[in-house]
């Protein structure tokens, strides 16, 4: 094949919009070191990742789960509830007799004192938040309590 043209990829990714985006992904692989499937010819980037479209060397459906990970702002990871649970339920049952502001100042740690500013927003950054804080602590408000 001589030259590639929209209409030669067009049989393979009927939507042209969506053949752009392989075609511009691929181009931007082949940048980045990934081997060819069809000779090169002198041809650049863009042209070879038609060419491999056209020709049907590359797997499309592998290029285009790679290209919509590539796009996401958010990837979710599979993570057990019960374990994020159980930490939650841990450092809850240890930092218990911990005040917050408004509470009697010599029942425990005041959260303005502590470092903590504002509440995180997610699960995670909440057990992150509690990890740091009785890694901090060594142990937590009992510790404190005995010296």
């Amino acid at each position: 094949m001589a030259r590639v043209t929209v209409e030669d990829c067009i049989i393979k990714v009927p939507n042209r919009f969506e053949l752009v985006l392989l075609a511009g992904k691929r181009a931007r692989d082949l940048s980045s070191g990934t081997t060819e499937t069809v000779e090169r010819e002198n041809d650049k980037n863009p042209v070879v990742a038609l060419r491999e479209i056209a020709e049907e060397t590359i797997s499309l459906e592998e290029l285009n789960d790679a290209l919509i990970f590539g796009l996401q702002k958010y990837v979710e990871v599979d993570e057990p509830e019960d374990d994020s649970m159980a930490i939650l339920a841990a450092a809850e049952k240890e930092w218990s007799g911990v005040a917050v502001e408004g509470d009697e100042p010599d029942a425990g740690v005041n959260a303005s004192d502590a470092g903590v500013t504002e509440a995180p927003a997610d699960d995670d950054a909440i057990a992150a938040a509690i990890r740091e804080a009785v890694a901090a602590n060594e142990g937590g408000p009992d510790d404190a309590a005995k010296e």
